[in-house]
């Protein structure tokens, strides 16, 4: 008998696709209006003033129209100008950028428009939940490359070797990385963009989170000696700026890349809501000071947060930059899925466990400082006494 139900018609590659682990988890936590969310990558502050003052302004003013497909050409201006001031990088605002829907959307325009069908790619995990499965709908495969916690989830040249096979064609450095707060020093991003040449790999760099650095100076890979003509940029506004639901993000490359890339982008998208443009303009222009303020409140709920896991036994490594600590749970004898389930029906706090983020993330959860630091505070003594109870039980 034939199956009579609507997944009939769902294509072969998609039904195969994961959901999000992070987004099943988090359906527990909308039924628990009293728990504390150490789970969710968004900030906690509201987008500064004066860039929301230019959204309105732009809708005051009638601004409601499509863009150009690339962007709007002087938010484009803004981008080169921000990343020529704090990154070093120089791209040509008319030719070599693109402005998208966050920078999930142009990591995905990104993988369309550069792979065939079968063409490989290597990836590092634990990482960001998206990557695996866009290089799957593009027809890619993904080659998952592991982080080591006694790396403090940097990335081993030799750990690249060892993944690489014939047919390989990118690489997707997301430094500094959601979820473990791994950074990549310029020795070693040296060694890795060495690579890439050799291997004639175009990479694909995910930087969101650089503005979020701590300890240290970031370096874009695309800075060094022959890694900007192979080298996809990706940036955007969401986390340092706090404005994710503004969903910019960009993409600077050479303009043959950006040229396929709005190719795939225009079909999909469009363009980007000429409001949230307008908006990004006034962040790259006039917000690092606000930056600062959220990145020093930051430094503080890290500090704290990672020295009570560490009072508590579970190992956490400090964090160089983003907003996330990733726990080591393994000495509690739960598993990262069990201790986190169980911490949020008996405590009332969320993490994400691992694994959500590939499975080299075993034995770890994602814990975010995004949340305020009384929240952290009060989190902290839950997940104390939950580790507590879990110890008195074993001695038992």
């Amino acid at each position: 008998m034939k199956d009579a139900s609507p997944n009939r018609f769902v294509a072969d590659h998609v039904r195969s696709l994961p959901r999000s682990g992070i987004r099943d988890f988090f359906a527990l936590v909308q039924k628990m209006p009293h728990a504390i969310s150490l789970g969710i990558g968004e900030p906690d502050f509201v987008t500064p003033w004066n860039i929301r003052e230019a959204a309105i302004f732009s809708l005051e003013k009638g601004k409601t129209s499509y863009t150009d497909n690339l962007g709007l050409l002087a938010c484009r201006k803004a981008v080169s100008a921000y990343l020529a001031r704090v990154f070093g990088l120089s791209y040509h605002p008319e030719k070599e950028c693109l402005i998208g829907i966050g920078v999930s959307e142009t990591m995905d325009t990104a993988i369309r428009a550069i792979l065939n069908p079968g063409d490989k790619v290597l990836y590092h995990e634990p990482c960001y939940v998206s990557y695996a499965p866009g290089i799957r709908l593009a027809g890619g495969v993904p080659l998952p490359v592991p982080t080591r916690p006694d790396l403090e989830f940097s990335l081993a040249v030799e750990d690249l070797e060892a993944a690489w096979e014939p047919g390989t064609k990118a690489l997707i450095l997301n430094f500094p990385t959601n979820p473990t707060g791994g950074v990549v020093e310029r020795g070693r991003l040296e060694r890795i963009a060495r690579f890439a040449c050799e291997k004639d790999l175009i990479v694909l760099s995910d930087e969101i989170y650089a503005e979020l650095t701590y300890d240290g100076e970031h370096t874009s890979i695309a800075t060094l000696p022959g890694m900007r003509e192979r080298t996809i940029f990706l940036h955007g506004v969401s986390k340092a700026f706090a404005m994710t639901g503004f969903r910019i993000g960009f993409a600077c490359a050479p303009h043959e890349i950006i040229e396929a890339m709005m190719k795939v982008h225009q079909y999909a998208i469009m363009s980007v809501p000429i409001f949230t443009q307008e908006a990004a303009i006034e962040a790259l222009t006039h917000a690092d000071d606000a930056v600062a303020r959220m990145r020093d409140s930051y430094r503080r709920r890290r500090d704290f947060l990672v020295r009570r896991f560490n009072e508590m036994g579970l190992q956490c490594h400090l964090p160089q930059a983003t907003f996330y600590t990733f726990p080591c749970v393994e000495e509690t004898g739960l598993d990262e899925k069990t201790f986190a389930t169980r911490l949020l029906e008996d405590q009332e706090v969320a993490v994400v466990p691992g694994t959500a983020f590939g499975p080299h993330g075993a034995g770890f959860v994602r814990a975010s400082f995004s949340t305020g630091y009384e929240k952290i505070e009060t989190a902290c003594d839950r997940m104390a006494r939950f580790v507590g109870s879990l110890h008195a039980a074993a001695v038992k």
